[in-house]
Order: structure tokens, then sequence, then C-alpha cells
């Protein structure tokens, strides 16, 4: 890892939260843990110097790693052809890019022949379908959720992330910590935590301590339309999470008493605050709202 640091004249970077898994125990707990199988795709944001990519490319059928610094991304197929040979490079497909950003469009995995070798031309490759990463935490939560809702072929992952954010991700209604991410994660998926991760496997050493969470994929409340109109009612009942649900959706209804007479159409309590309510809840709430009038003809 030093000599290619070294190599490469690295200087890690907090502003795109470069902290490099060193530790080898670590890197098999995360792949053992994420049930990464030889049938399994797995989609890796920001590989960084491989390390998790190799374990990764010792359990899987193949992998697609996103990066968005060019000095990794370029390093990276050569360090894994050094390491585990050159047909697992060839399992490697690397895509420079910005994770916040892409799209399955943007992947284009190469196709393979019907025996499985992916150096003849064949049937498709299928899209990821496992994401397990150790993902940047100055922008883990809209990462998370970006992917979730664009790549709907994510079956399962597991990622690391802040410790404290894991924490929210995972909470239940009721908790101090229950709030947007919760919520929203639970449109897609049923999130669980999977274990703490100490500070000393990391270089540079961060600041905060680590957390693993899995998740699986679970049938979402309705549309895309559906979706919005809930997130919508999310952001604006944690806004002001001290208030009433009457008093935190004033903004959104309208005004308090328009608020109040939506809570009730949804079988919600106007005297509750949004830490009390549970998804379903919150689609109830979306699902009451007096839909928009439409435009008129003219």
């Amino acid at each position: 890892m030093r000599a290619l640091v070294t190599a490469l004249g690295l200087r890690p970077t907090k502003i795109r939260g470069q902290n490099f898994l060193i530790d080898p125990n670590t890197i098999r707990r995360i792949v053992r843990t994420s049930e990464v199988g030889p049938d399994d795709v797995v989609l890796e944001i920001g590989p960084g110097l491989g390390s998790l990519t190799l374990g990764l490319l010792d359990a899987a059928r193949r992998v697609v790693a996103v990066e968005v610094d060019e000095v990794l991304a370029a390093a990276l197929p050569a360090t894994v052809a050094a390491r585990l040979g050159p047909a697992a490079a060839v399992r490697l497909r690397l895509v420079v890019a910005d994770a916040l950003r892409i799209t399955p469009t943007d992947l284009g995995l190469p196709a393979e022949s019907a025996d499985g070798d992916p150096a003849r031309p064949g049937a498709a490759d299928p899209g990821p379908t496992v994401l397990a990463a150790n993902l940047p935490y100055n922008v883990s939560v809209p990462l998370l959720l970006g992917l979730l809702e664009r790549f709907p072929a994510l079956e399962r992952g597991l990622v690391m992330v802040q410790a404290e954010v894991a924490e929210r991700l995972t909470a239940g209604p009721g908790s101090r910590i229950y709030g947007v991410p919760s919520v929203k994660l639970a449109w897609w998926a049923r999130a669980r935590a999977a274990g703490p991760i100490g500070r000393a496997v990391f270089w540079p050493r961060p600041n905060v301590d680590s957390a693993l969470v899995a998740f699986a994929r679970i049938p979402v409340p309705g549309d895309e339309s559906l979706r919005r109109a809930t997130f919508a009612v999310v952001d604006a009942a944690f806004a002001q999470r001290r208030k009433t649900l009457r008093a935190a959706l004033a903004g959104w209804a309208g005004s308090a008493p328009a608020a109040e007479t939506v809570l009730r159409a949804a079988g919600v309590d106007p005297g509750a605050r949004g830490e009390a309510l549970d998804l379903a809840g919150f689609v109830a709430i979306a699902q009451a709202a007096p839909k928009p009038a439409g435009k008129r003809s003219t």
C-alpha cells in the first residue's frame, strides 16, 4: 500500500473522503458479511487503492468499480493484475465517474460467452445485483439513496459508513435518531446494523468511528409520483422535528388547519411527531393530501 501511494504521489483528501482500508481481516469480514458469491456481479463505489476490490474479486463473478479519482482509477487494473492475475483483471469493469450521478447506462458491462469466458463476445453480462462499498462518508446518504433509486436491479448490499450515519439509517420509529435517512431508506430496503469497524483499519486514520449497514431490497409502496410526494412529507416533518405534525406540516399543507385535515384523513394523530411514524404513516399522509388541480384548457 505504501509503495503504491508513493508511486502515485498520492495525498489523500478529505474532500473526497479518502480513507483507505488497509487491514486484510476487515476486508475478509466485509466480503463474508456481504455474502457475495460466484454468481454475483458487485457494484463497488470508490475502490481507492483496490484493497476491497481484491477481496470482492476473489468471491464474485465480476466487480464493477466506480471511481471519481482519475489517478486511482488508472492504477487499479494494474494492481488487480499484479495481485490476482490477468484473468481477475478481466473480471473487473472500471468506470471513471461520479457515483452521485451515475446511471445504469453509464456502466456498459462487457459481453461474455455462453461458457462464461468474458474475453469472447456472447450474451450480455447482467448488471450489478449487490452493492459492497466503503462509501465516502461526506456523501454516503445521498449516494446510497440515489443508487437504490437509479439501480432497481440492486437486490442487496453492505456498505461502510460513519457510525453515526449507520445508526440513523437503521433506526426505527420512536428513536431519537430516527429521521429522514431512516424513512427514505425504508422506501427501498430493509436495513440492519452489521457491526462496528475500528479506526485503525484505515489509512489515514479517520477522526470518526465507522460501521457496516446491510440491506435487502423490498417491494416499494408505490410509483415514482407517490415516492416524491411521500419524501416531501418526510422532509417537512423532520425539518422541525420537535414540533407536532400539525405544526411541522403547516408549510407543506398551506396552513396548520389544512395539515390537521390531511392528517386526520390519513388516520394520523395531528399531535404526534414525525419520529413516531413509520414509512406507512408518511405514505398515508401523502395519499390523503389534496391533489393539485390540473391546468384548465384554453
